[in-house]
């Protein structure tokens, strides 16, 4: 019964060999699992606590029904890089009320039993975090496995171990269904727990005890157990005791005390029968067994005495050293205290026009002195401070700051918030626009922050997931080009690094079929619409179904211009409606392609900047009046009425104005109404002489307005999304 009960315990930890039990009895049937957030940033506000293996449907809401009023993004990830936890499913789940699916995203996962670790990445939410335990299929685990041991080696006749003695460790968990999780063992009573792998080889002289235990994968752990037994010396003509010799370190004063701390190191040898124990006493104290280094923490002069014997039964003579420990002058363990100032230009709301400069100061009172100061931008990574950081990004930002004294003492972070607008400088020109929280590859959100690298653009800018790439190798060689750059730079680390690598992997831009989004840059919230300016006269105003309408706050003829940046090769859609009251009909255009507008000589006239140095794509439905109607490109190349397919005020129309070098397409309602080639020759009369470029050929980039023609010509516009090329 004995050989049979241990030969069933050991199969489970491959001791000796025996066929797999089937764990098919075993597998979950498909579950889901759900996750909710709200406001708090400290928790969620659910989360399951145990699963079963096999399927899931893991459901992460973040909504306004799961209580979230404000907005607030929260995430649900899988951790995949702690070998304390399962690291089979990768799962980065960002939900916020205002994204496409309201908030509630789900997806299909395998759980295998063990423990998973969860958490929220975006900072400042490192609360958020718990532990999902998964058991095998078949009901809920609550049976601890059942262990055994067993001792094997040469025997006397009196039942002691001649030399050593082996012992072998098995347990099963058979009637609790989730499978053995971890053995371990402990030497004596006192001993600490250790990992059981193999079988524990005892070979020093004397009697002993093996303790022992295991824990299922659903954290039922068994009763500790024990075997006991007495290993004896092999018979040996050995009469010499062993060598001994002890040394002392530690960190000294010029007269050779020791500061702190000193360490006394042990070693015996024994060319004989071998060494069985090594003994140590610290003063007149009692004898003690030597397993690691002695340190002696206490001021004063000290004796540690030390010996040893050898398995045949031979003691050492006791020998021993002594030392002086003295206490180490007082340290510096106060940090640095920091301080901020922020230089620039207000205006009346408080945001700084153009940009901000950030000085950001250290001083050091606990007498080491100031060793580096670091400041952070957006949430990215601590640089060195070495000049006022100039931060001049259109948009809300953080710095964070801290110090560090030559004795090691770091100051904690502080934060200067402050937001920029835009200026006479004109904005980067980067390759995108992209101004959401985090690196966004396509549709894979990477979960990195996406902040302002050092040349004015955000990583997201850089990335350039909205070019259409002709193969998905040569945007990753692209994506890895980029990334290396930001590393070298402390842009970004090397998680962050292997984050947006893996998004854009995962992202499948640049395959067969890939279909590339536009980014909106009018979306009819406060925010979106605070991003565009107006200029000369008129007006547009913000209406509370996410539109804006033209002439209805003042009048005059003007524009409202995107000065974030300037684009060249694009697709540019858009909705446009005929607002103007009684039976007039809506006047005004869409200005493309035009230069910078503040200190241009025609600065009194700004829609004038637009018309004779870009061009405008005329919205006009009136059978008389202006000979350009809608879909003409004002000046340059007339449209009629007649195939453009005219709806009736009141009714939303789908534009779509591509530019491609110097080819303008003019879409209506997904109609092509107009294509026009730019080489110069303009209506005008007479020509300006000083239209821009080679040949009468317009800017090959520049930037996006709306005409504002006067209170009678009333226009509505919505849903402004535009896609480089």
């Amino acid at each position: 019964m004995w050989t049979a009960l241990l030969a069933a315990l050991l199969v489970t930890l491959g001791l000796q060999a025996a066929p797999a039990a089937s764990q098919t009895e075993h597998a979950a049937a498909a579950q889901e699992l759900t996750w909710t957030a709200g406001d708090d940033i400290t928790r969620y506000n659910a989360a399951p606590a145990t699963a079963v293996a096999g399927t899931a449907t893991i459901v992460f809401e973040n909504s306004v029904a799961t209580g979230n009023t404000t907005g607030m993004p929260h995430t649900l990830t899988f951790v995949t890089s702690d070998p304390e936890f399962n690291n089979d499913v990768e799962l980065n789940i960002l939900a916020n009320p205002n994204d496409d699916q309201g908030g509630r995203h789900t997806a299909e996962v395998t759980l295998t039993p063990g423990r998973y670790f969860y958490h929220c990445t975006i900072p400042g939410h490192g609360q958020m975090q718990g532990i999902l335990v998964v058991t095998e299929g078949g009901g809920e685990d609550t049976t601890a496995p059942v262990t055994a041991a067993r001792v094997t080696g040469t025997q006397n006749a009196l039942g002691q171990y001649v030399g050593s003695a082996s012992v072998s460790i098995g347990a099963t968990d058979e009637d609790g269904g989730s499978g053995v999780d971890r053995v371990e063992y402990a030497v004596g009573d006192t001993g600490a727990w250790q990992p059981y792998t193999t079988p524990v080889v005892v070979d020093q002289v004397g009697a002993h005890k093996v303790r022992y235990r295991a824990t299922d994968k659903a954290g039922n752990t068994s009763a500790e157990k024990s075997t006991e037994f007495t290993v004896v010396a092999r018979p040996s003509d050995d009469t010499a005791p062993p060598d001994t010799s002890a040394t002392v370190s530690g960190e000294q004063n010029a007269d050779g005390t020791y500061v702190d701390m000193a360490t006394v190191t042990v070693s015996a040898s024994d060319t004989g029968s071998g060494v069985n124990t090594v003994e140590y006493a610290v003063g007149a104290g009692a004898w003690q067994p030597y397993t690691a280094p002695v340190m002696v923490h206490q001021v004063g002069r000290h004796t540690v005495r030390y010996r040893a014997t050898d398995k045949a039964g031979n003691a050492a003579a006791e020998k021993s050293v002594e030392f002086t420990v003295v206490a180490a002058a007082p340290q510096d363990t106060t940090p640095p205290v920091t301080g901020v100032s922020v230089e620039g230009t207000k205006n009346s709301d408080g945001a700084y026009v153009g940009n901000a400069r950030v000085t950001v100061s250290a001083t050091d009172a606990g007498g080491s002195g100031v060793d580096r100061i670091e400041y952070s931008l957006d949430g990215g990574p601590y640089l060195a401070y070495t000049a006022p950081v100039v931060v001049d990004r259109t948009g809300a930002h953080v710095v964070a700051y801290r110090a560090s004294d030559k004795a090691g003492n770091t100051s904690a972070a502080r934060t200067v918030s402050l937001t920029v607008v835009a200026g006479q400088v004109p904005a980067p020109n980067c390759p995108e626009w992209d101004e959401r929280l985090t690196v966004i590859v396509g549709t894979v959100d990477s979960g990195v922050r996406n902040r302002v690298t050092d040349n004015r653009c955000r990583i997201g800018e850089l990335i350039e997931d909205e070019k259409e790439w002709t193969s998905h190798a040569l945007f990753l060689k692209h994506v890895t080009t980029v990334l290396d750059r930001l590393l070298r730079e402390g842009v970004v680390d090397q998680r962050e690094y292997d984050a947006v690598r893996k998004a854009a992997r995962q992202s499948g831009i640049g395959r067969p079929g890939q279909t590339e989004g536009y980014r909106t840059i009018l979306d009819g919230s406060a925010a979106s619409f605070a991003k565009w300016q107006q200029v000369g006269g008129g007006s547009f105003a913000p209406n509370a179904d996410g539109s804006i309408t033209s002439g209805t706050t003042r009048a005059g003829l003007g524009m409202l211009w995107y000065p974030q940046r300037k684009y060249g090769d694009f697709s540019l859609k858009l909705q446009w409606r005929d607002d103007a009251p009684g039976t007039g009909n809506a006047n005004s255009g869409v200005f493309v392609r035009f230069p910078w507008v503040h200190d241009h000589p025609d600065e009194s006239r700004p829609e004038w900047v637009a018309i004779q140095y870009g061009h405008e794509v005329q919205v006009l439905d009136r059978p008389d009046g202006d000979m350009y109607k809608t879909g003409s490109v004002y000046g340059f190349d007339r449209v009629g009425l007649a195939g453009a397919g005219v709806t009736q005020k009141g009714t939303w129309n789908d534009y779509e104005i591509r530019v491609v070098d110097q080819h303008y397409s003019v879409y209506r309602n997904g109609v092509l109404i107009n294509e026009f080639d730019n080489t110069g020759g303009q209506d005008f009369s007479p020509p300006r002489s000083d239209d821009p470029g080679t040949d009468g050929r317009r800017f090959a980039s520049g930037y996006i307005g709306l005409q504002v023609h006067g209170t009678t010509d009333v226009v509505s516009y919505r849903d402004i999304r535009i896609k480089e090329l």
